[in-house]
């Protein structure tokens, strides 16, 4: 069976990868880029997904490529904690969290398909135009056209996926939430314990940060960051324009604690990139024949909650087992959607309502001024029923997570 992937982001490559360990060896990625360059900041991988990479026998690679955090804490704008948790295996999973530059991951998730799979495997430059059944017919860097036929096409073609459109084809621009967000790394001194991501402030204004490597000879230890805040205009569509730090810095002047200065990372960041904080709209449908969507092609939501890269390498390792297991293409893609797409459209809604950090904007609305004590104002209850409640939607309770049985799958031998 040949399977075509469209896209080689996280959910492509992945999906490749769960395939091949399933048994599948026919398989190519096509990815409109001509160039991998590894572009983007950090993306956090929740256990839900470490525990796929760790299956498919690659988690080594990838948490050679940044830091496992210990503690997730969240503040309000005075710098006081509203709530603190611990995460990966310190909060009892059997798997931990991993911090990664997003390029980085990319990059190596690639080299492994290739390795795996051989370098034909990949063929970049290959715009998608239209899928005609089993066919999907690309545009190439110099006009020409190629068809690939496939028995399976997956389409994890991002947020502006051609092969949804195709489908949708009235929806539209991505749904921008009036907050733009500014991204960039930088190496300062560590904050708190060296191993904890925080998030700062409230649904109108946030900081995010977290460790992407170890503590140099310097002392310094390279960072993520996250500067979101609401703005007047209009959502632009260039998701990677280097912006000006200084005017950015002075949005957040006053985040100044004695644990971390916000305005000064901001004005040491290696490079700000600008994005718009957009999502789109629940589907009805996500599989179309031979056809099915997975990652931010099928369920692009607001970066609440870290959990994007997690909920695709979800959907890749997902629809390789049922592909792997059920005795058609028609019953993989429909076991694949009954599994996949309620649990993305309830996460999509909480997502929009703020997810884990709804906390945030509690101790905002609750106490704008700051407080005494944050039970003065949130119950540890509610704190408690927050979190965990976000941990079941997103599939990453860890009761739930540690008992789930495995996605590995082995293909009938008529199949592969």
């Amino acid at each position: 069976m040949r399977v075509l992937i469209i896209g080689a982001g996280i959910a492509g490559p992945v999906a490749a990868l769960s395939l091949e360990a399933a048994g599948f060896t026919d398989i190519v990625i096509a990815e409109r880029s001509t160039e991998l360059r590894g572009l983007g900041v950090g993306v956090n991988l929740l256990p839900h997904a470490v525990r796929e990479l760790t299956e498919l026998g690659i988690v080594d690679r990838i948490a050679a490529l940044g830091v496992e955090p210990q503690t997730l804490s969240y503040f309000n704008r005075h710098g006081q904690q509203i709530w603190s948790e611990p995460r990966g295996r310190a909060a009892g999973y059997a798997w931990p969290q991993l911090s990664v530059h997003r390029g980085r991951l990319q990059l190596e998730l690639n080299d492994i398909v290739r390795e795996r799979l051989g370098d034909g495997v990949l063929r970049l430059g290959h715009k998608l135009i239209e899928v005609q059944g089993n066919t999907a017919i690309f545009e190439l860097p110099g006009g020409q056209r190629e068809e690939i036929t496939a028995d399976v096409i997956l389409a994890a073609d991002g947020i502006h996926s051609v092969a949804r459109s195709l489908h949708y084809p009235h929806e539209g621009e991505p749904l921008w939430s009036g907050l733009t967000l500014w991204r960039g790394t930088a190496v300062i001194e560590p904050f708190l314990d060296g191993s904890t991501m925080v998030m700062v402030g409230d649904a109108e204004q946030k900081f995010v940060a977290y460790p992407l490597g170890g503590v140099d000879e310097h002392g310094k230890q390279r960072i993520n960051f996250i500067a979101e805040r609401r703005i007047a205009g209009s959502a632009d569509a260039d998701w990677n324009r280097q912006v000006d730090r200084e005017p950015i810095a002075r949005f957040f002047e006053g985040w100044s604690y004695d644990w971390l200065d916000v305005p000064a990372i901001i004005r040491d960041a290696e490079e700000l990139l600008e994005y718009p904080m957009v999502d789109r709209d629940a589907l009805p449908q996500w599989s179309f024949g031979n056809l099915t969507l997975l990652g931010d092609a099928a369920h692009a939501m607001y970066p609440n909650g870290s959990n994007g890269g997690s909920q695709a390498t979800l959907d890749a390792r997902t629809l390789a087992y049922y592909l792997a297991t059920e005795p058609s293409v028609e019953a993989a893609l429909s076991a694949y959607e009954v599994v996949r797409r309620p649990a993305c459209t309830k996460l999509l809604e909480m997502t929009r309502q703020t997810g884990p950090e709804r906390v945030m904007q509690l101790a905002r609305e609750r106490a704008p001024e700051g407080f005494a004590h944050v039970h003065d104002v949130i119950s540890q209850e509610e704190l408690e029923a927050i979190a965990a409640d976000y941990k079941l939607a997103a599939g990453f309770h860890p009761d739930s997570l540690n008992a789930r049985s495995s996605l590995n799958a082995r293909v009938a031998g008529d199949r592969e």
